[in-house]
């Protein structure tokens, strides 16, 4: 195997994962009313294994764009 197909492999997994998270958190933005701030929210079923697998993509997004993240919906 090549050094520049490696190189190929890694950008497309890149590529994926970061537009994934992207799709993602596009489909999942809500607005909690009671701090006004905005959160991706990740389900409590099935979100938990994602918010782990994109963990590095929040860390970056919560520092660049003041994001905020959250598993399950809000309870007042």
């Amino acid at each position: 195997m090549s050094r520049a197909w490696l190189i190929g492999i890694i950008v497309v997994v890149l590529a994926l994962y970061v537009g994934g998270y992207l799709l993602f958190r596009q489909a999942n933005v809500e607005v909690w009313e009671r701090d006004r701030q905005t959160y991706v929210i990740f389900s409590e079923r099935h979100g938990v294994i994602l918010y782990y697998v994109w963990r590095p993509a929040t860390y970056i997004d919560g520092a660049v764009t003041g994001m905020r993240f959250h598993i399950g919906p809000h309870r007042t």
